[in-house]
């Protein structure tokens, strides 16, 4: 008899209350990585794995990337296909709206990984 009273409290619910309004798609504006030699300082907020978030000001071949409230602040470096940004530390790479922080060691240890771009920030 349980089962029977959620299946028709389930049915009642209106077709749109557990998906977006449209066709079932969520809308996604891409948020583009400004050029690298760009002189305006734009910010850039990312979510990563864990919940982890990254804000990167670009600006003029550099970024200052901060996360857990540490910032590093890094030159860009041709990275071909994708882009890269390191100092002596650190290093954030990635290509398109995939990115990554991972130390610069030999171990290149991940500090975020699985980032992507959500919102501007100033």
């Amino acid at each position: 008899m349980r089962r029977l009273s959620i299946a028709v409290i389930t049915m009642a619910l209106p077709l749109g209350a557990c998906v977006p309004q449209g066709k079932g798609t969520v809308a996604w504006t891409p948020i583009p990585r400004p050029s690298p030699d760009e002189a305006t300082p734009t910010g850039i907020a990312y979510v990563c794995e864990n919940h982890k978030e990254v804000t990167v000001v670009y600006a003029k071949n550099r970024a200052s990337v901060t996360v857990d409230n540490k910032t590093w602040r890094m030159e860009y470096q041709d990275a071909g296909d994708g882009f890269r940004y390191a100092d002596s530390q650190a290093q954030w790479v990635g290509r398109d709206d995939l990115a990554a922080l991972r130390e610069s060691a030999n171990t290149a240890r991940p500090i975020a990984y699985n980032c992507r771009p959500t919102r501007r920030t100033t």
